[in-house]
């Protein structure tokens, strides 16, 4: 029994990995067209910045999940 659950969660995690990838380069597009024309204070979209090229390197070494929450930090900095 406690092998089946195992072995369905794996196979929802190589299922969710990959969706998740496809998702941080629409997040990171979404994060400058509206930092292109955000009316935020410069400390926030400076800080929105760091957490936009943070998100990237962490796409980049494959933790999508970290990605996909900075990415989304950061967008909600910029007020979206």
């Amino acid at each position: 029994m406690i092998k089946r659950y195992m072995l369905a969660a794996v196979i929802l995690a190589a299922f969710a990995t990959p969706a998740l990838a496809n998702t941080c380069p629409k997040l990171m597009k979404a994060f400058d067209a509206a930092y292109a024309t955000s009316t935020a204070a410069e400390d926030v979209k400076a800080e929105a910045m760091k957490l936009r090229k943070l998100g990237e390197e962490q796409h980049n070494s494959g933790a999508h999940d970290d990605s996909v929450t900075t990415l989304t930090k950061a967008k909600e900095l910029l007020g979206m």
